[in-house]
C-alpha cells in the first residue's frame, strides 16, 4: 500500500480525529495575497465556503488582503494574536520566473506560517500555491486538481476538530 492510499485506513484503539464533532467559538481568518488576484479570489471563495459548509457563519470568517505572498507571515501571526482567532487560512500564488526568486520567496514563508501555527498552537492552513505556470495555477484554483482554498479550509476545521478532542482527553 503506498503512503498516500486511503482506501483501506487502519482504525486502531482509541484513535482519534478530526473528521467529525463539535467546532470550538471563535473566529477564522483568510489572510489573502492581491497578488495574481484572480487565483487568490478563488481560493478564499472557496475557502469561506467550505468553512461555512462545516457551521461557520459569516460573522465569525475574516478575510484580510496582504499584498502578496511574502506578507502572509505577518498578517497571520496579527490574526493568532487576538484571542477570539482560532484558526487561520494563508493563500498566495507564487509562479516561477527567470531566477530562483520563488524558491526563496516560497522556502520563507512556508516554513514561518508553520513555525506560528506551532507556536499559537492554533492551526494555520496553507493555501500557498508554488507553480511554474499559469497553468498549474488554473488547474488549483477550481480547475482538475480542485480548489487548494477548500482543502486549506477543511484541514483547518479538521485540525480545530481534533485540537478539541485532544484537549478533552
Amino acid at each position: 500500500m503506498k503512503a498516500d492510499d486511503q482506501s483501506q485506513p487502519v482504525a486502531f484503539e482509541g484513535e482519534i480525529d478530526g473528521l467529525s464533532g463539535g467546532l470550538p467559538e471563535g473566529h477564522v481568518y483568510i489572510i489573502a495575497s492581491r497578488y495574481h488576484r484572480a487565483a487568490c479570489d478563488s481560493m478564499t471563495q472557496a475557502a469561506i465556503e467550505s468553512l461555512q459548509a462545516a457551521g461557520f457563519d459569516a460573522d465569525s470568517i475574516h478575510v484580510a488582503r496582504v499584498p502578496g505572498a511574502w506578507e502572509l507571515p505577518l498578517a497571520v501571526q496579527v490574526a493568532l494574536d487576538l484571542p477570539e482567532t482560532i484558526g487561520v487560512i494563508a493563500i498566495g500564488v507564487v509562479i516561477r520566473g527567470e531566477t530562483s526568486h520563488d524558491e526563496h520567496i516560497n522556502r520563507a514563508v512556508s516554513l514561518e506560517l508553520m513555525r506560528l501555527g506551532s507556536e499559537y498552537s492554533r492551526p494555520v492552513g496553507l493555501a500557498l500555491l508554488t507553480c511554474n505556470n499559469q497553468q498549474q495555477v488554473d488547474a488549483r484554483t477550481g480547475g482538475e486538481l480542485g480548489n487548494k482554498g477548500t482543502e486549506a479550509a477543511q484541514a483547518v476545521v479538521e485540525m480545530l476538530r481534533l485540537i478539541e478532542k485532544i484537549e478533552r482527553e
